[in-house]
């Protein structure tokens, strides 16, 4: 970046104008850094972060984010929706060697509804098995469902409820569901059982 300065004192102070002669990167490259061998700008789905190493979380990806998806050699996707997987993102398994593990939760904004509680702990038995590393956790929105499992994963990890629940709010934000909290906080990680 080449920039172009000038002083001015007056009355002892020292002003500099900055010119940008480039131009500047797309909000998704600084976002993410990454950039693929073409010099394709990488978009990562909504609502992408890492979760923990070898574990990512987002919404929905769409063909836009393969190219960034193939850059985290994935070996396994995570999906919480009971809708069947597109065509065109199983073929992108497919030709990427990632496993699908389907866990079919349905989505619903009513208060009294009952979060699966042994789908919840299957999937968490595929998240923490470290041969489906690295895995991408995803719903829809990457907001209720995804906040869930990796809110579940969380107490696993022995975070306070304060610590789950902010996560949970920051991708979920004016959404954000009690019921969804009330799960997280009645969830037993300890009886848990994994065979590793």
């Amino acid at each position: 970046m080449k920039l172009d300065q000038e002083l001015k004192q007056e009355g002892g102070d020292v002003c500099r104008t900055i010119k940008f002669v480039e131009p500047l990167r797309t909000l998704s490259t600084m976002a993410t850094g990454k950039v693929d061998a073409t010099g394709e700008v990488l978009y990562p789905p909504l609502n992408f972060s890492m979760v923990d190493y070898g574990i990512y979380r987002s919404s929905f990806p769409d063909s836009a984010n393969f190219s960034f998806l193939k850059s985290l050699d994935l070996r396994s996707i995570v999906y919480l929706c009971p809708e069947a997987y597109p065509e065109h993102n199983l073929e992108f398994l497919k030709s990427n060697r990632i496993q699908l593990f389907h866990f079919g939760i349905e989505g619903t904004k009513e208060s009294f509804y009952d979060i699966p509680e042994d789908t919840i702990r299957e999937a968490l038995k595929v998240v923490l098995d470290v041969r489906n590393h690295p895995l991408l956790i995803h719903c829809k929105r990457g907001k209720h469902r995804t906040g869930c499992l990796v809110g579940c994963l969380r107490k696993m990890q022995k975070w306070s409820l304060l610590s789950i629940f902010d996560e949970y709010q920051r991708f979920a934000a004016a959404k954000a569901r009690v019921s969804d909290q009330k799960f997280m906080e009645l969830f037993d990680a300890s009886s848990l059982n994994l065979k590793r």
